[in-house]
């Protein structure tokens, strides 16, 4: 004979309660720190991204003006989505690196600034 769902309530409420706390008493982790703190340290692994990006790529064939939205994303605390427009075979290959350094940090592929207008 099968119980009827109004016997299991206590137990999904129990469950509940047992995984809220296991939630609040979570050591701190990239996916649950304060957001300031979390945005302050993608920004600083972004820097060290593009200056690990650099070493390996070089400058040539890297347009200024991707270099210099690049910079500006950094100076402004890298939370302005877009902005960051790569043109030349190079910015693409510096944008594509970028974007997986950044995703082997633990950050989401939508952190990286880059975006063309149409």
């Amino acid at each position: 004979m099968r119980r009827s769902p109004r016997h299991c309530a206590p137990y999904r409420l129990t469950g509940g309660l047992v995984a809220l706390a296991l939630t609040l008493s979570a050591p701190a982790t990239a996916d649950n720190i304060a957001p300031g703190s979390w945005t302050d340290r993608k920004c600083t692994l972004y820097r060290h991204a593009v200056e690990d990006a650099l070493a390996l790529l070089g400058r040539d064939g890297i347009t200024d003006a991707f270099m210099e939205e690049n910079d500006a994303f950094i100076a402004n605390g890298c939370v302005a989505r877009g902005g960051v427009c790569p043109r030349s075979e190079q910015d693409i290959a510096m944008a594509n690196l970028l974007t997986t350094m950044t995703m082997n940090e633990g950050m989401a592929s939508t952190f990286v600034p880059f975006d063309c207008p149409d």
